[in-house]
């Protein structure tokens, strides 16, 4: 592979002219594409298999032009002190709000009048509307959200406080802020890191290339692909993320090539066959982590993973050669002047190479391989101790309650809540199928013995009376609990509901399902929590299949996946701690403490095992670079860090500053993904990377490297540490004899053909 990438690297480097219209091409040519494509409408979130989404599509098919999963919203009144919503001017301000209602936009299906529907409170001081919309929240146009807006006004103007709360006002996150602050202090890092602007420029510039390519190409098959707009988001997230690391990583080593003596073109192709090389499998584990969500069968899930790992491999073509083009075109402006003039003196033999110099990587390896066992057990404790909160996680899908309390949905959740009980902003729905009903046990005595048995469930509410069908074979009915929708209270309601209906179903043969948001976030977090292990199974797995071609090592990729889990865990606990206990709240922005969102463990498993093992690959080919050429483990490790550490930190800086940029969201989902990414990057890059990985390595020794002979029959040989390159460009012994994983010479003793990719 080093030779092959070796090759790509210098011929985008004498063709960049060609390389880099190319890529300007394919830029244009997916703008062109998003500008003209017909924005996508679907943003449906369906679970297959789960009972709530059987209940919706039962729904759809026995009650025609209900629109189960139709936008709702509830529009809140509430009277001055002293009066009551029974009070005639405040009823009349009321019906001039539902007359608004009906009125206001073609996409309302029903309007609901608080005084004919009793939905009013015992104390009179509280009242609601309920609007049903003929489509989904994300369907909703302008004019109609604005029509629902300006109808609340007639009852404000008349001085009632009015809120509206449900999914119709719902929308996307605004994040265009949070961006231009994590590209911000990415700039900033990469000039400190290269000290040149033209170097610290190209990554940024290829980044911003490669998400503009696959955010474009989203947005114009998004409606031939149906992909829902929160795809684009997660791309542009990892992407932006993974585009600059994987340019730091090959601008670095270019410029280190440049530092050993070697010509421009020559630099650049070595920069692409050697940190190229740990860029292509540092991509495949990113993507592997992304098509991974697959797994948990939830097709948003599912198109998000698909989207994001494109981009990723955007990046990687990205790296290999639009970078070597653009190096060319900016020829030794790379480098810093301190740079440009060591490198002229060091050709007058005035100078040591500056590669030869002690820096801070080298000199962390020192002390660590000075106490690995310390330094060991102080990273291995440390974070064990950030994860005990992550043994009380309990995980929910967000609702208006999780709202800061400065919105109107927050403020009608809080209205409702006091007026009617909290278990009104989460009512659940029961469907009851009466088609297989026994003979004498129609829908009708189904659903009665369904109302009264459920009704006597201690954390019920109430139960509306049964709606029924045209033929009279189905019925709903609202259940209200007494507790608030997110709490465990309601979801062990929503089980104990589950089991009284199989009970009758068995006894009656009619079915009868749950359904609502509620039940439907219930079953959604049972999807993501049974998925979780099968997921970190195969993605763990398949990643440390590749570590092992990659590092040539059994010990290597253990140690690697070992230490990610750890972090992983760590970064929940600091997740439960911040989002769940309170703590540190009011510094990060946390209004309302509450479950922690029901994808964030496997999220945040797919998402940072890939980027984690960026720092992985990078850092320890370096090592295993070293080694095979001829270097003691312990000298290896050094090496590794003298050439991979400030990268590798940089790298960690500028993707915890991309996540951390998503903290100052107003949206408490978006705000617990960025902390948690951003904590998990950070335990994983300064603590797992930097600390554990030395300290194994150096206790390991050369045992670290060893592999099985039948593995090294089995698996191939891809060269990642260009020991090939360097012996067909003549140099293989330039640093030192190079040996095997077992210390010998590097021979294959195993008399198999070596497959070079």
């Amino acid at each position: 592979m080093a030779t092959f990438l070796y090759k790509l690297g210098r011929l985008a480097f004498r063709r960049r002219g060609v390389v880099a219209l190319i890529w300007v091409a394919l830029l244009a040519v997916a703008g062109v594409g998003a500008a003209t494509a017909s924005s996508s409408t679907s943003n449906s979130f369906s679970v297959p298999g789960t009972e709530a989404q059987q209940a919706f599509d039962l729904l759809d098919q026995r009650f025609p032009g209900a629109n189960a999963d139709g936008a709702t919203a509830r529009v809140v009144f509430h009277a001055p002190d002293g009066q009551k919503m029974t009070d005639l001017a405040n009823k009349a301000a009321v019906e001039r709000t539902v007359g608004a209602l009906k009125s206001g936009s073609g996409q309302v299906a029903q309007v609901s009048d608080p005084y004919v529907s009793k939905s009013v409170s015992k104390d009179a001081a509280t009242a609601y509307a309920q609007v049903s919309y003929k489509v989904t929240g994300f369907e909703l146009t302008d004019a109609s959200k604005d029509a629902l807006q300006d109808a609340a006004k007639n009852g404000r103007d008349a001085g009632l406080t009015v809120e509206i709360g449900g999914n119709a006002l719902q929308a996307m996150p605004e994040t265009g802020a949070t961006e231009v602050i994590g590209i911000a202090v990415s700039a900033v890092v990469l000039v400190i890191t290269f000290g040149a602007l033209i170097a610290a420029g190209l990554p940024l510039l290829t980044a911003l290339i490669g998400v503009g390519i696959g955010v474009s190409s989203i947005t114009a098959l998004s409606s031939v692909l149906d992909l829902s707009s929160t795809t684009s988001t997660l791309a542009m997230m990892i992407g932006l993320a993974v585009g600059i690391d994987y340019a730091l990583f090959i601008v670095s080593r270019y410029r280190a090539e440049l530092a050993e003596g070697r010509e421009r073109e020559e630099a650049a192709g070595r920069a692409v066959g050697t940190a190229g090389s740990a860029v292509v499998f540092a991509g495949l584990t990113v993507v592997i982590a992304l098509v991974g969500l697959a797994v948990v069968n939830i097709p948003m899930l599912t198109k998000m993973g698909l989207a994001a790992a494109g981009t990723v491999v955007i990046a990687v073509l990205i790296a290999l050669t639009l970078i070597p083009a653009l190096l060319g075109f900016a020829g030794r402006r790379v480098l810093s002047r301190k740079d440009r003039k060591a490198r002229a003196a060091q050709q007058d033999g005035t100078t040591e190479r500056a590669a030869d110099r002690p820096n801070m990587g080298t000199r962390w390896a020192r002390f660590v391989l000075r106490r690995p066992v310390t330094v060991l057990l102080a990273s291995v404790i440390g974070l064990g101790v950030v994860a005990v909160p992550a043994a009380s996680l309990e995980m929910g899908l967000p609702d208006d309650g999780s709202q800061p309390t400065s919105t109107t949905q927050r403020k009608a959740y809080d209205l409702l809540s006091d007026g009617f009980g909290p278990g009104f902003n989460g009512p659940l729905m029961l469907v009851v199928d009466g088609k297989g009903a026994q003979d004498g046990q129609g829908a009708k005595s189904v659903a009665a013995r369904v109302a009264k048995e459920v009704g006597a469930l201690d954390d019920v509410a109430a139960v509306t009376p049964a709606t029924f069908n045209k033929p009279g074979d189905t019925a709903m009915l609202s259940v209200i609990p007494k507790s608030q929708p997110s709490s465990v209270e309601t979801e062990d309601l929503v089980h104990s509901i589950r089991d009284k209906a199989d009970r009758i179903a068995s006894d009656t043969g009619a079915t009868t399902l749950v359904t609502g948001t509620t039940a439907m976030n219930v079953d959604v977090s049972q999807t993501l929590n049974d998925a979780l292990l099968p997921y970190l199974a195969l993605v763990v797995g398949l990643a440390f299949l590749l570590l092992m071609v990659v590092f040539r090592s059994v010990l290597v990729p253990l140690k690697a996946a070992l230490g990610f889990l750890l972090s992983v865990v760590a970064a929940l606990g600091a997740v439960v701690a911040v989002f769940q206990w309170g703590w540190l709240g009011d510094l990060f922005g946390v209004e309302q403490t509450g479950p922690i969102m029901s994808m964030m463990p496997i999220f945040m498993v797919g998402v940072v095992f890939g980027l984690a093992m960026d720092y992985e690959v990078f850092l320890v080919t370096r090592m295993r670079e070293a080694y095979v050429h001829g270097e003691r483990p312990g000298q290896a490790v050094i090496t590794g860090f003298r050439h991979g550490a400030r990268v590798v930190s940089a790298a960690a800086v500028i993707m915890i500053s991309v996540f951390a940029g998503f903290i100052g969201s107003s949206e408490s989902m978006v705000k617990m993904i960025g902390f948690g990414l951003a904590i998990a990057v950070f335990f994983d890059a300064f603590v797992v990377r930097m600390a554990i990985v030395p300290a194994v390595l150096g206790l390991l020794g050369k045992a670290a490297w060893w592999l099985p002979g039948w593995l090294q029959k089995i698996l191939p040989d891809v060269d990642v540490e260009g020991d090939g390159l360097r012996r067909q460009l003549g140099d293989g012994s330039g640093d030192g004899e190079a040996h095997g994983p077992d210390g010998t010479d590097g021979a294959d003793r195993s008399g198999r053909a070596t497959v070079r990719v």
